[in-house]
Formats: structure tokens, C-alpha cells, sequence
């Protein structure tokens, strides 16, 4: 009985490492048995968008150290990078090539050596290169996850406000108050101009005068959005309840929509529907041991990781032989498979210096301001 409670305690890391090697012997365990007792600088820590926490987009990793980092997830690439400055003591990060920018800016970022990546061979070559990926000559982000940004909307409650071409101005037409949802963040703003005519190039890089000029319109946006969010589980629901009509919204909120056999469809607006994509960076502000880093990205460069994606989210991956391995039919579903030529018949999110990101910030939280 003893030795089984003291199995038991070690294995709910219970014991001290020295309280288990001075009882071991006495309880016939052998040394092969002994957990790997890790102290806390040695746990890798990941800034993570919520969802992507779970075991099933790193199971090299898991296989390879019995157990998943420690997560911190976040909504959005400010948020993260301002509890970064804060001093939260992350190793791994997952922004977005558009964002990735301002982590280098500050400093924060350790160039990635690709040869300590297995799978960095098989990932897209204009990838490899892509902006945001490479910043100064270094790679800085390892490109994995890729998708699309635009309007999910149910046809059997909408009415027929798209009859003459789906449209992001939906957003700001007063006739949907309290039916759409915007995200929570300032490309609402952007996107408010695109409506008015302005090209999204122009539009991104908006800041002084014409950034206050566009105050108004974005914050119609705001008005008229049941909510803006942050979690893609909340827009889920609301659309499946028909609490909202309308959304901005990425692949794979439509994806579950579908499975559950709800009515949506997934526009593309005359002004033009968006691209991403995102990947893995190294923060100088961890203490794990650096090959825990270069473990995890590895995992999340793993075709089995991008058959993943493309089978329950609809989305993209990196590694090119992700779509060799997963369900055709899946991969029909999506209608892409080469990233390159997707991105070129969409929107592609772009960088903006810090200054930009910074201004808009600012008026979209006075914005934001005006709705509570």
C-alpha cells in the first residue's frame, strides 16, 4: 500500500526530486520510473491565439516531452505584445505577418536558424521569403497557418440587402443595428473607407487628418455591431442562434456552421475579401531552453499538424505535403491549395509602421469609447 501511494504521489509531481530519489529504492521503484522533474524556468511558455492550446496541433512535441507548454492565450497581436512589454516571459509567440513587425521594432524577437527545422524544407518556398517572414535578413517567423478573412452571413435572415453584390458596407448601414458583429479592432475602420471607395493599400496606412475624417463612419460599424469580438466561439454562436445575420469572420466559423447545418455563406465583397497568414517566432523574453522552441515549431510544421487545419478548420498550412496526406474531399472543400495563387485574388494583410498602428489604436479605442 505504501508503495503504491508513493508511485502515486511521485506521479502527481507531489514529491521533491530528492524526496523520490531517497525513497525509491526503499519501494523497489526503479530509476527508469522516475519522472523528469522540471523547474519552472524550464517549461516553455507560448503566447497563443485562443483555440490553438490544444495537444492536437503539436503532437511531435507532446510525443517527443510527455507533455504541451505552458499557454497564455490572447485575442489579438497587441494584446500580446503589450503584455510581453509588461514583462510576461514568453518563448514563443504566434503573430500574424502583418504584426510580426512590431515584435522585431520592439526588440523582442531572436532570429529563427531554419536548420534546426525538419519540415522548414517542405514548406512553400515563396513563404519562406514572404513579408513578415524575412525582416532585416533574418527569419524571424516561421510561416504555418493561412486563411481568409470576410463576411459570414445567413441568406435565410438577410433579406436581400446583397442583391446587388455582396458588400462590407452591411457594417454601416443602420438598417442592421444590433444584427451584425464587427471584430475588435481598428481594421473596422479600414475597411470603412474601402466601403467609401478608398483601396485597402491606402486605406491601411490612414493616420492625421483623414484618420479623424473616418472616425465617424468606422464608428458606425461599432454602433451597429450586437458586438464586436474577440472570441471566435461568441460570433459562432450568435450566427447559429440568428441573434446576428452578419459577421466578420474567418474560414472556419463557416466550416462549423455548416457541419452543424446551419445556413451560411461566405461572401466575397466587391471591395475585396482578405488573406492571412501566420506562424511561430522566438521571443528573447523566455527561459526555456531555446530547443523547446525550435521543438514546438517544428511540430507545428508538421504535415499531420497542417492535416489538421485543413480538415476541421478549412484552413491553410505551410507545409506543402499537408495537402497530400489529408481528405480530398477536404481539400476540394477549401478550393486552394497553392497559397501563392490564393493570395494573389485576395486582399493580403500588410504590415504597418508602428506609428500607424499606433494612431489608429488610439481613435479606435475613442471610438469604441462612444458606444458604452
Amino acid at each position: 500500500m505504501q508503495r503504491i501511494k508513493f508511485i502515486d504521489r511521485m506521479a502527481s509531481g507531489r514529491l521533491t526530486r530528492r524526496q523520490i530519489l531517497q525513497n525509491a529504492a526503499a519501494f523497489g521503484v526503479a530509476f527508469t520510473m522516475l519522472p523528469r522533474v522540471t523547474s519552472a524556468a524550464e517549461v516553455l511558455t507560448c503566447l497563443e491565439w485562443t483555440g490553438y492550446d490544444a495537444d492536437a496541433y503539436f503532437q511531435s512535441y507532446v510525443g517527443k516531452h510527455g507533455t504541451g507548454p505552458s499557454f497564455s492565450t490572447f485575442g489579438g497581436e497587441e494584446e500580446a505584445l503589450a503584455k510581453v512589454r509588461a514583462g510576461f516571459a514568453a518563448d514563443v509567440m504566434h503573430p500574424c505577418n502583418y504584426s510580426v513587425g512590431r515584435f522585431v521594432e520592439a526588440g523582442l524577437t531572436v532570429p529563427i536558424d531554419t536548420t534546426k527545422l525538419s519540415n522548414w524544407k517542405d514548406v512553400f518556398p515563396a513563404l519562406q521569403t514572404a513579408q513578415g517572414v524575412v525582416v532585416d535578413g533574418n527569419v524571424v517567423m516561421a510561416p504555418a497557418d493561412w486563411g481568409n478573412a470576410s463576411i459570414a452571413y445567413r441568406p435565410d435572415l438577410i433579406g436581400d440587402v446583397f442583391k446587388d453584390g455582396e458588400t462590407w458596407g452591411i457594417f454601416y448601414d443602420d438598417a442592421f443595428e444590433g444584427k451584425v458583429s464587427m471584430l475588435d479592432d481598428p481594421l473596422v475602420i479600414i475597411i470603412g473607407q474601402m466601403v467609401k471607395g478608398m483601396n485597402f493599400k491606402e486605406a491601411n496606412l490612414i493616420t492625421g487628418e483623414k484618420l479623424q475624417a473616418a472616425k465617424d463612419f468606422g464608428a458606425k460599424a461599432v454602433k451597429n455591431s450586437r458586438f464586436l469580438w474577440a472570441d471566435a466561439t461568441e460570433l459562432q454562436q450568435g450566427l447559429a442562434s440568428g441573434e446576428i445575420v452578419a459577421a466578420y469572420a474567418w474560414n472556419d466559423t463557416v466550416k462549423n456552421l455548416l457541419a452543424e447545418g446551419i445556413d451560411v455563406k461566405y461572401a466575397k465583397p466587391k471591395e475585396g475579401y482578405f488573406t492571412w497568414f501566420c506562424g511561430m517566432t522566438i521571443l528573447n523574453s523566455g527561459k526555456a531552453d531555446p530547443a523547446l522552441a525550435y521543438d514546438f515549431i517544428d511540430a507545428w510544421l508538421s504535415p499531420e499538424t497542417g492535416k489538421l487545419l485543413i480538415e476541421d478548420s478549412g484552413y491553410g498550412h505551410a507545409n506543402m505535403k499537408s495537402f497530400e496526406i489529408s481528405d480530398p474531399e477536404a481539400v476540394k472543400a477549401m478550393g486552394i491549395i497553392d497559397p501563392v495563387e490564393h493570395m494573389k485574388s485576395a486582399i493580403l494583410f500588410e504590415p504597418q509602421p508602428s506609428p500607424v498602428v499606433n494612431e489608429q489604436q488610439r481613435v479606435w479605442e475613442e471610438i469604441k469609447a462612444l458606444k458604452l
